[in-house]
């Protein structure tokens, strides 16, 4: 919708997403990616100006993912990697733990821009997050590892709901408040990397694009929850009626009313 043609890896096949209470499937391998990238190479199909990595779920996925970005960047030293360090959520690890190392070690020190959640900076930083003072040191911890820009999706501190962006450039903070909404939502954190990943590239400042990247997205999530308030199918799984309104939201990916607005943070000494 933004202008990007994308070649798309299936890390995981699956029938359905993970909200659901039964979910069947396939997992991708670090062999079958080894194939499916030489088989761009070999067709000299591997240029690519952007990269973006989600769920993995497993460690020889992952490492094999270095590989990968490694020799994109060869073949384009300006590409930009996007990660979003998939691992948890609420204080709760849902891929193994061996993960967090190859994130910290291998994988974060190859990307340009990191979006993680809060509980997976506290994972990548080694440090607990309850004070903005706080939130601001991990940062800091995260960009020594390598990244020059971190936007964190979500941190809840002092009861609100906020995204941050850090950029190691200017030593800059910009935070945005999101009004909360009374549901759970899956695939919010994909959708919001995917939108930062396009706002970084389409706009001149960093300020403007975490604006359109949330209020895109809290547009996508608040019309996701009045459909589902609205549904007369009650008796459905929740996770069917809370499928994020994606296509119907097409407008406000496109050109998103801006609503809510991002503000400079002071960075603590």
């Amino acid at each position: 919708m933004l202008g990007f043609e994308v070649d798309a890896i299936n890390s995981v096949q699956l029938s359905n997403h993970t909200g659901y209470k039964v979910f069947k499937g396939q997992v991708l391998n670090d062999k079958d990616l080894e194939e499916l990238i030489n088989g761009l190479a070999e067709n000299n199909l591997n240029y690519y100006t952007h990269l973006i990595t989600g769920y993995v779920g497993s460690a020889s996925f992952l490492r094999k993912i270095t590989e990968v970005i490694r020799m994109l960047k060869q073949k384009n030293p300006s590409l930009i990697y996007v990660c979003d360090p998939v691992m948890g959520d609420n204080g709760k690890m849902y891929v193994p733990e061996a993960l967090k190392e190859i994130y910290r070690k291998e994988i974060v020190p190859l990307a340009d821009i990191v979006v993680p959640n809060q509980f997976e900076l506290e994972l990548l930083s080694n440090t607990k997050i309850n004070t903005m003072s706080e939130l601001q040191n991990a940062l800091k911890e995260l960009h020594k590892i390598g990244p020059q820009t971190v936007a964190v999706s979500s941190t809840e501190i002092n009861d609100k709901l906020t995204a941050i962006v850090s950029t190691n450039k200017d030593n800059k903070l910009i935070k945005i408040d999101i009004p909360k909404i009374p549901a759970n939502f899956t695939g919010s954190g994909d959708l919001f990397a995917a939108l930062f990943l396009a706002h970084t590239y389409l706009q001149d400042n960093m300020k403007t694009a975490i604006e359109k990247t949330i209020n895109s997205l809290y547009s996508v999530l608040l019309k996701t929850y009045k459909y589902s308030e609205a549904c007369q199918d009650k008796e459905s799984q929740l996770a069917r009626r809370i499928e994020l309104c994606l296509i119907q939201s097409k407008n406000c990916i496109e050109n998103p009313e801006i609503c809510l607005f991002a503000e400079p943070l002071t960075v603590a000494n």
